[in-house]
């Protein structure tokens, strides 16, 4: 049996690139992200009470992995990427169907002519993301205190403190001030849970790296007292 699904909106995320992306929803809780979503489903009505919600899943589609076939196995980041496990015990995008599953903040719904826009923090979505759907979060059924989880039972515990060069920092400011505020806690938060890939933890020589929100290039450098910001450029 085939079934077949409509998007009904999609996402402008700050994460442009699929590096850097938390890995979870929730461990960048100031990154914003605006759902817009298409007709026929921006009416109104079809939101009516949802902003009575402080959270809400949103169900998407994992849309920038190339490779076609699915994965009975996968390296989860969470055991160093050197361990495989079952598919279906995580939440790897390489999955028979490419479906996602995030919570989120929900800070408002606005409608611009006729567009609904729900504005979020503290995703997990790569830009242009398609949304399938939009569910509201209920504590009394979706927090189970008693819950095992598993390899991945807490939040990663190891955050590195992160540092500004006078230069970067300068640039941050200004840009803070002209267009997007809030961009040097989104920076720390962001580089702090380390997006480098699993394998790169234990490496000991210091490495410049980039990562991209909006049409930022954000550089930086990782040494044994954590993370230096040594610039942000425009894309």
């Amino acid at each position: 049996m085939n079934t077949t699904f409509q998007h009904i909106g999609i996402i402008h995320s700050c994460f442009t690139e699929k590096f850097g992306i938390p890995r979870q929803s929730g461990l960048v809780s100031e990154a914003p992200a605006e759902v817009e979503i298409f007709p026929p489903y921006n009416r109104e009505e079809a939101f009516r009470k949802l902003e009575t919600f402080s959270h809400i899943w949103i169900l998407f589609v994992f849309h920038a992995i190339k490779i076609k076939d699915w994965k009975p196995c996968v390296r989860p980041p969470r055991l160093g990427g050197n361990q495989k496990v079952g598919v279906f015990a995580t939440r790897s995008g390489f999955r028979p169907n490419r479906i996602g599953m995030s919570s989120v903040r929900l800070m408002n719904i606005r409608q611009e002519g006729s567009c609904i826009i729900l504005s979020v923090k503290g995703g997990d979505f790569l830009n242009q993301t398609p949304v399938l759907d939009i569910k509201p979060y209920l504590p009394y059924a979706d927090m189970i205190p008693s819950a095992a989880g598993g390899f991945a039972a807490a939040a990663p515990e190891s955050e590195l403190a992160v540092e500004f060069s006078p230069q970067a920092l300068e640039t941050c400011t200004e840009i803070e001030k002209q267009s997007c505020p809030g961009l040097s806690k989104l920076i720390v938060q962001t580089l702090s849970i380390d997006p480098r890939p699993a394998y790169h933890s234990h490496r000991p020589v210091p490495k410049v790296f980039g990562v991209k929100l909006y049409n930022f290039n954000i550089k930086w450098e990782i040494s044994d007292d954590g993370i230096l910001v040594t610039s942000i450029e425009n894309c």
